[in-house]
């Protein structure tokens, strides 16, 4: 295999490890820096040029993106997909992880357990927001921060609304966030490669510091995963379209609470804290899928008028509930299943005799209009309704 790691630090660590596990294993493998491609898109095929020469073919690459060179190195890995070079963390992947307001949106949607999370831009709003939150102590957090940087805990509502408006005048979008008391200091790092956790480690903040990253000065320690926190590990990595990612998580009295899915998680501190050979695992996965490169389902599969990928929802009162994939009508109809969900559990190209129950989802590929019919309306979202106080004030003529 030929490997390109995209890498403005050569000398890095993790660099360094990805580079030796790669030689190790008789591949060839070259650390290229990110900002000396240029992306060619003026002949009949997507192309990249590096230091002003035509790039060599690669079998696979490597994304290490800095934060600091977002958009511009997704835009270099966009086009490393478009010439079929298979990358582990695309570029559509890498974007939803870096900013924290999008990856939460997106893992909220999916059902992954999180810290209750605000995010307003008027004044007004703060203080409602916080009361949402739990209120007081709150984690105010820059959507653009990194290693802890840009993380504040707020004692009391006055700090943080002081904190908010300072953070807001000079164009800073922040996050609102409850403060997990019980994980006291400490966090989990969840290496995930593909679809398992290689290595996990506790990361533990120093004296009265409640930030655990290691550049903070956290100490780390190996941990041995409930299946909960594995769980969540990969799925959120899953749902982020990454498959080597590190998933930071509390420990919640309510199981885990994911904070943050990095695309490029440092390999030092969990190699040293686990003794495992965490680059060594990423190398090997990348070889086993270097044969099948990264594709958009939805793209490839709706060439054909009237014809698509959709997900559908097995809802209670369907009259496919009870009834196995084979007498459920849907192959008649012209919808095949190519995945079914139940709860956490995927089952790929489920067989004509799984049972359907209510709340399975179904990733199928069919006919639009039959699939379409199968939707039930929208229905509207109901109003919070807000409790009155014990003892109303009422007004006086």
């Amino acid at each position: 295999m030929k490997l390109a790691i995209l890498s403005r630090a050569p000398r890095a660590y993790s660099t360094q490890r990805l580079r030796t596990a790669a030689l190790d294993r008789g591949h060839e493998v070259k650390v290229l820096n990110t900002l000396r491609f240029g992306i060619d898109l003026s002949g009949d095929e997507p192309d990249l040029q590096f230091r002003g020469k035509q790039l060599s073919d690669y079998d696979a690459v490597l994304p290490r993106i800095g934060n600091s060179i977002t958009y511009f190195g997704t835009a270099v890995v966009r086009q490393f997909e478009q010439m079929d070079v298979y990358t582990p963390n695309t570029a559509y992947g890498i974007s939803n992880s870096r900013d924290k307001l999008r990856a939460t949106q997106i893992l909220s949607k999916h059902g992954i357990g999180m810290p209750a999370t605000t995010f307003v831009r008027d004044r007004a709003d703060v203080i409602p927001a916080i009361e949402r939150v739990g209120g007081a102590p709150v984690v105010i957090k820059l959507l653009e921060g990194t290693q802890g940087i840009g993380v504040i805990l707020a004692p009391d509502i006055k700090v943080a609304e002081a904190i908010i408006e300072t953070l807001q005048s000079t164009r800073q979008n922040v996050l609102i966030q409850r403060f997990v008391k019980e994980s006291k200091g400490r966090d989990i790092r969840a290496l995930v490669v593909g679809d398992r956790v290689v290595a996990a480690m506790r990361r533990v903040a120093q004296g009265d510091e409640f930030r655990s990253n290691v550049h903070r000065g956290g100490s780390v320690e190996p941990v041995e995963l409930d299946p909960a926190f594995e769980e969540a590990a990969v799925r959120s990595a899953q749902i982020m379209g990454l498959k080597v990612a590190g998933v930071d998580m509390l420990e919640g009295n309510d199981g885990p609470q994911v904070m943050e899915v990095n695309s490029s998680p440092g390999l030092e501190g969990i190699e040293t804290a686990t003794k495992l050979d965490v680059a060594g695992a990423i190398i090997d996965y990348i070889d086993n899928q270097v044969a099948f490169p990264q594709i958009d389902v939805r793209q490839r599969l709706s060439v054909s008028t009237g014809y698509g990928v959709a997900e559908l929802l097995v809802h209670g009162d369907a009259d496919i509930v009870g009834k196995t994939l084979g007498d459920s009508g849907l192959r008649e109809r012209d919808i095949s299943v190519l995945t079914l969900h139940r709860g956490t559990t995927v089952i790929p190209n489920p067989r004509s005799s799984h049972v359907l129950e209510p709340e399975d989802r179904l990733l199928c590929f069919g006919r639009l209009e039959e699939m379409r019919s199968m939707i039930p309306a929208r229905r509207k979202r109901r109003q919070k309704v807000k409790k009155l106080p014990k003892h109303p004030i009422h007004d006086q003529d």
